[in-house]
């Protein structure tokens, strides 16, 4: 059902994602730097993901704002001593969004404008690779939105620019109001998209990126760890922080998928994280898919997803 290639070679691999992944078909997810690991287990993740190939990270300025006693920005501050201590910004691709909660006028243009300069210092760059519009923002003009987000493209401090978690109507709007201002519209989006959450994506909002030539690089790409097979019912994960995300996988019908994932990967000698993630590379849009990890091992598996290729 697939062939695989040693984890050690995977550096070596051309793939067809978009030129800006710079790295194997992963992106590493950044919401547990100082959430679930701390400074010195991040840099140990990170460094694994580098020597495995990755090249591209994702974060955002509200993780991870959820924590008691955290204000948001503990992930990208993490990342930026990082990419500083290690001498490798010019080689990895940076991601980070602004807009997380669902305040009215969280896109306005002086918000993002001031949003985007605390990444860069956090992040210790001047630029970033990607930058998001985290939610819709129904209060503030789509001509505002796509003017200020136009304006960080035209100035370098955004090499590209994504929306994440808008819909299709709402994503096709952006996108005209950006046309019709002349200038760069979103290149990116970073849906809700895995084998056990389906809907959000397929259908209009594929039919969009690809009429488009918008690159997805989905989240929950493991449906909070429910794809990696670990968990046996749904007592595992009774009280756990990632217990919403967990029981609608199961609402999805994620234990008769979870059996099927689990018979593919012992048929292929992968792992069902590998075999998840390997599914999503092979979908139209799909650039790459997101994954976190909580250590270096987790890393090296999650990366085999690199150099699956599934059968039809």
């Amino acid at each position: 059902m697939a062939d695989t290639i040693p984890v050690a070679d995977l550096k070596d691999i051309p793939h067809p994602g978009h030129p800006y992944l710079g790295g194997i078909r992963l992106v590493l997810g950044g919401n547990v730097f100082g959430w679930t690991i701390d400074r010195d287990r991040s840099f140990a993740v990170l460094d694994a993901f580098y020597e495995a190939g990755g090249r591209m990270i994702d974060t955002a300025e509200g993780y991870s704002n959820w924590v008691p006693g955290h204000k948001g920005g503990e992930s990208e501050t993490i990342i930026g001593e990082w990419l500083e201590s290690r001498g490798v910004r010019p080689e990895m691709r940076i991601a980070t969004k602004t807009g997380q909660g669902l305040t009215p006028g969280m896109l306005a243009p002086d918000k993002v404008r001031s949003a985007i300069a605390g990444s860069l210092e956090r992040l210790r760059t001047d630029y970033v690779d990607l930058y998001y519009a985290h939610r819709d923002d129904a209060q503030t003009p789509l001509d505002e939105v796509a003017g200020v987000y136009g304006e960080l493209f035209a100035a370098g401090k955004a090499r590209e620019i994504g929306a994440s978690n808008y819909s299709a109507e709402r994503l096709s709007q952006a996108i005209a109001a950006a046309d019709r201002l002349g200038v760069q519209h979103f290149t990116v989006l970073q849906p809700l998209y895995n084998l056990v959450a389906r809907s959000e994506f397929e259908g209009p909002l594929m039919a969009l990126c690809q009429a488009r030539g918008i690159a997805a690089l989905p989240y929950y790409g493991l449906a909070g760890g429910f794809l990696t097979g670990k968990y046996s019912s749904a007592a595992d994960w009774e009280g756990s922080s990632r217990a919403h995300t967990l029981n609608a996988a199961v609402a999805n019908g994620g234990w008769a998928i979870l059996e099927d994932l689990r018979r593919q990967a012992g048929q292929s000698g992968a792992t069902p994280a590998q075999i998840a993630l390997a599914w999503l590379n092979a979908q139209p849009t799909v650039a790459a898919p997101l994954a976190s990890a909580t250590s270096p091992e987790q890393v090296r598996e999650l990366a085999g997803a690199a150099a699956i290729i599934l059968s039809d």
